[in-house]
């Protein structure tokens, strides 16, 4: 769940300004800000919970470039729904579903790496901690 809501804040901040600036309207960018990036964390949550799976977690589809792609088709469609639902403009829409999930697949990837580098290293440390404690004789 940390992941999750680490994702959501970055998400939210990314909306917010991708909104405001194509519509210059602080209420339809808050709106936008608020509702998009939550539909999304859902979205994200379930992404995560299939993408937990060990046929692809064991498969070289697990790697963070494929991951990313796959939100990022997810991300694209939910944001264009969300701006066209709150703005009834299909531009907006759309320019927002190219801008804002672009940017957030970039901020996605980095994310991506490193809650698995924090895996590895926990789970690095965690062996370690436990191989102190077996004996070695």
């Amino acid at each position: 769940m940390k992941k999750t809501i680490s994702f959501a804040a970055l998400h939210f901040t990314v909306a917010f300004t991708v909104a405001y600036l194509l519509t210059g309207d602080l209420l339809i960018g808050s709106l936008i800000a608020m509702i998009e990036p939550m539909v999304n964390t859902v979205a994200f949550y379930f992404h995560e919970k299939a993408w937990q799976t060990n046929l692809l977690k064991k498969s070289h589809y697990s790697a963070p470039a494929s991951k990313t792609i796959s939100f990022a088709m997810v991300h694209f469609s939910v944001a264009f729904t969300v701006v066209y639902l709150l703005t009834g403009d299909a531009l907006i829409g759309g320019m927002m579903a190219l801008i804002e999930p672009a940017i957030n697949t970039v901020v996605y990837y980095f994310h991506e790496r490193i809650w698995q580098r924090k895996e590895q290293t926990e789970n690095y440390t965690r062996h370690n901690a436990l191989n102190m404690l077996v004996c070695h004789h």
